[in-house]
């Protein structure tokens, strides 16, 4: 019996011992074993119930712990076309940009000096250029306010000679420059083509030729406007405009406006050729500044004036131009 009792109590022993050694290397497997060991197999501690852990899920794959986006192809979207990154505007605003470069162009210069390009019938009304386009704009096909009416008395003084032509004025010669003068936004010069005629435009017939009048301007029609052209003697009007300035020809009394001389006529104003020896403040744009020997004129037409002084303020007498026989 000392025997047998000896045996199991060694046998307990071994069993405890052993238990202890499963459960220190449990403990150390699951200190040790490379950031957790499985913990699904079943501890008994205490002889308690049983617990199961469960396993540890597997993540997904991580690309060296990055996650994985979903394929490119390389492609990229392409966007509509668009010429030179720049939408394609209507061809309105082409013609926009055109539009002061037919018939008036001031975008290249100042409104106020009413610098105006018209192609064709070209008129250049800046005022630093005086000299405009008198092939097309002076000599339009009227004549008959080009020559000048006979002073009405003698001169004093001797005329200018040269190049075969005499120059009688009553006023001796003063130079000074000729700066034309600005009669408002509703008289054009001779060559100034308008499309279109204001309300107040009337029409008057001169020796079977048809003008129409507005404001101090005589036009005639042209191909798709109407042209400025110079007054034409005789043409008769009921009014003229208020700023015409009273002029004494030596004889009677002539309203003069935008270099058109009028006269009285009853009710009406009648358009006159100018009088030799007639003093003007101011001439308007459309005349040429020539030289002839040794004095510079201003000539519109075959109209001459040459710069004068009296009273002390610059002002232009009508030269009465004779052929030295």
């Amino acid at each position: 019996m000392k025997n047998i009792s000896k045996i199991l109590k060694r046998s307990a022993l071994l069993c405890l011992i052993g238990t202890f050694f499963l459960i220190s290397i449990d403990s150390f497997a699951q200190r040790h074993g490379g950031g957790g060991a499985h913990r699904g197999n079943a501890i008994n501690r205490g002889g308690g119930a049983t617990h199961t852990r469960p396993a540890t899920q597997t993540r997904p794959s991580s690309n060296g712990g990055r996650i994985s986006r979903p394929a490119n192809s390389g492609t990229k979207v392409t966007r509509p076309a668009n010429a030179n990154n720049k939408a394609t505007r209507p061809a309105a605003a082409a013609a926009r940009n055109n539009a002061n470069r037919n018939n008036t162009n001031r975008s290249n210069n100042n409104i106020g000096n009413r610098n105006t390009n018209i192609s064709g019938n070209t008129v250049n009304r800046n005022r630093n250029n005086v000299n405009i386009n008198v092939n097309n704009s002076v000599h339009v096909r009227n004549n008959r306010n080009t020559y000048v009416r006979p002073a009405p008395r003698p001169y004093v003084r001797p005329p200018y000679v040269y190049g075969g032509y005499r120059y009688n004025t009553f006023h001796p010669y003063y130079y000074h420059p000729y700066r034309p003068y600005y009669w408002g936004p509703v008289w054009h010069p001779w060559g100034f083509f308008v499309a279109t005629l204001a309300v107040t435009a009337i029409v008057v017939s001169v020796e079977s030729t048809q003008y129409h009048y507005d404001q101090g301007v005589w036009y005639t029609s042209s191909s798709g406007g109407y042209t400025a052209v110079p007054a034409p003697v005789g043409g008769t009007v009921n009014n003229i405009p208020s700023g015409a300035q009273t002029v004494n020809t030596g004889t009677v009394n002539n309203y003069y406006y935008g270099g058109t001389y009028y006269e009285k006529d009853g009710n009406n104003y009648k358009v006159v050729a100018p009088t030799a020896g007639t003093i003007v403040e101011s001439l308007p744009e459309g005349g040429e500044e020539v030289t002839i020997g040794n004095v510079k004129y201003i000539k519109f037409g075959e109209t001459y004036y040459q710069p004068v002084q009296v009273d002390g303020k610059d002002k232009y007498e009508v030269v009465l131009v004779e052929e030295d026989k």
